[in-house]
C-alpha cells in the first residue's frame, strides 16, 4: 500500500525554519566543545612544560594567545602603588577580593599585571581591606599566564580606575591608559613563591565543561530531528483523513 502525504506550505516552512535553528545552534554549542576541548588540551601541554621566562619585548596579542596557561616565570619588582582589588570573588563560599599588581620587569619599563591571590571581605567595612604583604626590592614571581582576569556582572557604574580602587572588573588596556605604565597583553595568577598567611594562592581551574556543550548540541539535532519527523507524520496523517 503506497504511503500517502499531504504537503501543506505553511507548516512546511515553520518545518524549515526550526530545522535550520536547531542545526544552527547545535553547530554552534559543538564548535564551543571544540573550544574547549582545545583549552584542555592547551591546559594539560602549559602544565607539564618548563617555566616560560618573560621578557621586556613587547608582546603581540596573538603572542599573549599563543602562551595562556603556560607557567611563566619574570624577573623584577611589584608596583603596589596601582594595586587594585577585583570585588565579588568569592573563594570557598566566603566573598572577598583578587589583588592585582603591576610588576615591573627587570631593567626596563615594561610591566606585566600579576594576579598576587585572594583576600577575604571585611562584611563590616567593605571598603576596608585585609592586611596583606606585597614583597619589595627585586623578586622573581611563577605563575600562569592568562588574558584576563576574568570578568562578572558590573553592579552599578563602573568605578574609575585608580590607585588601590575596587572594581567589578578591569581591563589591562584600561589599567594602561588610567595609570601610564606599559603592559604586556597578558596577566600572571602567581602561584610562588607560596605565602603562608594571605594572599590566598588557590586559583580555581578554568571552566572547561565540553560535554556539556555536547549535550546541548544533542538537545539541539534532537529538536530538528523532532520538527521533521512531526511535519512528515502530520502530513501523512492527514492524507489518509482524506481518503
Amino acid at each position: 500500500m503506497p504511503i500517502r502525504f499531504q504537503f501543506r506550505l505553511i507548516p512546511f516552512i515553520v518545518m524549515l525554519l526550526l530545522v535550520a535553528l536547531g542545526l544552527s545552534l547545535a553547530q554552534w554549542q559543538q564548535r564551543r566543545a571544540d573550544e574547549k576541548i582545545a583549552r584542555a588540551a592547551r591546559l594539560q601541554a602549559g602544565n607539564l612544560a618548563a617555566p616560560l621566562a618573560l621578557r621586556a619585548a613587547p608582546m603581540l596579542p596573538q603572542d599573549a594567545q599563543a602562551i595562556e596557561y603556560r607557567r611563566v616565570t619574570v624577573t623584577g619588582h611589584f608596583v603596589p602603588a596601582w594595586t587594585i582589588y577585583l570585588d565579588n570573588r568569592p573563594y570557598r563560599g566566603q566573598a572577598g577580593f583578587h589583588v592585582l599588581t603591576p610588576f615591573q620587569i627587570e631593567g626596563s619599563n615594561m610591566h606585566v599585571l600579576v594576579a598576587q591571590g585572594w583576600l577575604p571581605r571585611n562584611n563590616a567595612d567593605r571598603s576596608r581591606i585585609a592586611d596583606y604583604s606585597t614583597p619589595s626590592g627585586t623578586v622573581t614571581v611563577q605563575g600562569v599566564a592568562r588574558l584576563t582576569a576574568g570578568h562578572v556582572m558590573q553592579l552599578g557604574t563602573a568605578a574609575r580606575l585608580a590607585p588601590q580602587a575596587i572594581v567589578q572588573n578591569a581591563d589591562i588596556g584600561q589599567l594602561a591608559q588610567a595609570s601610564g605604565l606599559a603592559f604586556q597583553p597578558l596577566l600572571i595568577e602567581q602561584t610562588s613563591p607560596q605565602s603562608a598567611t594571605l594572599p590566598v594562592r588557590d586559583w580555581p581551574a578554568p571552566d572547561l565543561g565540553a560535554d556539556k556543550h555536547r549535550g546541548y548540541a544533542f538537545q539541539w539535532y534532537a529538536l530538528a530531528l523532532t520538527a521533521f519527523l512531526f511535519f512528515v507524520f502530520t502530513g501523512c496523517r492527514r492524507a489518509k483523513k482524506s481518503v
